[in-house]
């Protein structure tokens, strides 16, 4: 009788040279066939196939097309999982064709005969089982991995470790790479943001550069607020069913892990920085495009009073305009321009004007109650803990847990806005401002080039219409609100 032998290893690794796994499958092959006097015709072997995946395999297309030919009579494997680890009923389709093609699986502990009602039925138990084991292997590979997580460790590929950091013998460290991290966010903090010329700089690419500048490692804390999909769907797979990943989704607030592993290569206060601006660039649409000719000094820093872009347009002349095009006059670049100029080498470097400023801007803005606003914030902390408490006691499930922590969080975060808003505001002096803008004296000297890169250092958001200037908003700095003719 003729047989076909199926061997399936779930990864590339399993199939090397100097592993055993395909060997030792076809050795208990060997012997299943000559024990039962099947004729092995043909060998299939999947590999880097994952068992939720062997139906998109070519390999096991072409075993099912090989079944349907009434000279093959059985198919011989190692063991019941290596036909298949179900991962959705679809995947029991595969025990129909067993039964329409009238084919046996042979296993060293006996043939199955899966349209007789004892293989019908241990077929459905052991496919269900095979899957299950499959279910709590990666659970437990999980959990190990958390654990090491939580405990400071690495639990990735060394391909997972971040430029200029590494992990061996249980410790993280730095890099000789790690100056080229510090430089780049040097450049970019001295207003340099363009991705590419600071990665020609430094011989990064730039798509890297913009992943480098937003992992918190470099301030010594690993952050880990995203994880793996379990589900069934979350699954991917490459071309011809091979071993994929799981796509990512957003921890709960409650499961981010922060563990502090290095000394800062970068302090926390730069990091956050480098963040905002990122952040303003990417709301602000910049393109720091080298072949273009760049000549508006303020696209992408200008807002209309109606709280949309302004943009540039050239109409024979060059102009700015607002995006949703609410009655706001164009205004001309070489109008524009100058006035703004002036507004940040002379009226923001003033002391006088900026005091008339400031007490303007803190008499119209309404006061909290940071004491209350503190009391608030500790009753909220304690709700926190009674919801982990809840769910540690097992009253509540991990969706229900997720859901109230992120109402709590949502609500923590707006009052913790709301208070460092306050200190910040009570801090905020017209020296430290006219500080601040001391880089800005010669600002109207500057060429074009030069004044993005300022600009860039402190990212404003300049509301104008009409040619005056509504007011200004820094990050960090509390927003200049009264009306003034720039």
């Amino acid at each position: 009788m003729n047989a076909i032998e199926l061997i399936r290893v779930s990864t590339a690794g399993q199939a090397a040279e100097d592993r055993a796994s395909i060997p030792a499958q076809r050795a208990i092959n060997q012997r299943t066939a000559a024990a039962y006097g099947l004729t092995i015709v043909r060998s299939i072997e999947l590999v880097d196939v994952s068992g939720a995946a062997v139906l998109q395999a070519p390999e096991m297309q072409e075993l099912i097309r090989l079944m349907a030919n009434p000279q093959i009579h059985g198919v011989v494997c190692r063991e019941f999982s290596r036909l298949m680890r179900p991962e959705n009923f679809a995947d029991y389709a595969l025990l129909q064709v067993f039964v329409d093609t009238a084919t046996i699986l042979y296993l060293p502990e006996g043939p199955i005969d899966f349209s007789s009602k004892t293989g019908r039925f241990m077929g459905t138990i052991r496919f269900a089982v095979a899957g299950m084991e499959r279910t709590e292997i990666l659970e437990r590979i999980w959990s190990a991995k958390e654990t090491k997580r939580r405990a400071g460790g690495f639990a990735q590929g060394r391909i997972c470790l971040p430029f200029g950091v590494d992990y061996s013998g249980g410790k993280w460290s730095y890099t000789g790479d790690a100056e080229r991290v510090r430089e780049a966010f040097r450049l970019f903090l001295a207003g340099e943001l363009s991705y590419a010329i600071i990665g020609r700089k430094l011989s990064i690419e730039p798509t890297n550069l913009r992943v480098i500048l937003k992992n918190p490692i470099y301030t010594g804390w690993r952050v880990i607020d995203k994880r793996r999909d379990p589900s069934a769907g979350a699954k991917l797979f490459k071309a011809n069913g091979r071993q994929g990943g799981r796509r990512k989704i957003q921890r709960a607030e409650a499961d981010v892990i922060r563990v502090k592993v290095l000394e800062p290569l970068i302090s926390e206060s730069d990091f956050a920085r480098v963040q905002q601006i990122i952040k303003a660039k990417k709301i602000g649409h910049w393109r720091l495009k080298e072949s273009y000719e760049h000549r508006f000094t303020y696209n992408g820093f200008l807002t209309c009073t109606c709280q949309e872009r302004i943009y540039t347009k050239y109409r024979r002349d060059d102009y700015y305009l607002c995006k949703a095009r609410c009655g706001t006059h164009y205004m001309r670049r070489d109008v524009l321009e100058p006035r703004l100029d002036r507004l940040f080498c002379q009226q923001l470097t003033d002391t006088t004007f900026l005091e008339g400023i400031l007490a303007s801007a803190r008499q119209s803005a309404p006061r909290v109650d940071s004491e209350a606003l503190a009391r608030q914030l500790s009753r909220i902390t304690q709700k926190r803990q009674r919801i982990l408490d809840t769910y540690f006691e097992g009253i509540i499930n991990p969706t229900e847990r997720d859901l109230r922590l992120a109402t709590i969080e949502r609500e923590r975060q707006t009052i913790a806005d709301l208070l460092a808003r306050e200190k910040q505001s009570d801090a905020l002096t017209p020296s430290i401002i006219a500080d601040t803008f001391a880089p800005f004296v010669e600002f109207d000297l500057l060429n074009r080039d030069q004044k993005r890169r300022l600009l860039n250092t402190i990212t404003p958001q300049i509301i104008a219409a009409d040619y005056l200037v509504r007011g200004i908003y820094f990050s960090g700095l509390m927003g200049n609100h009264k009306d003034r003719d720039s």
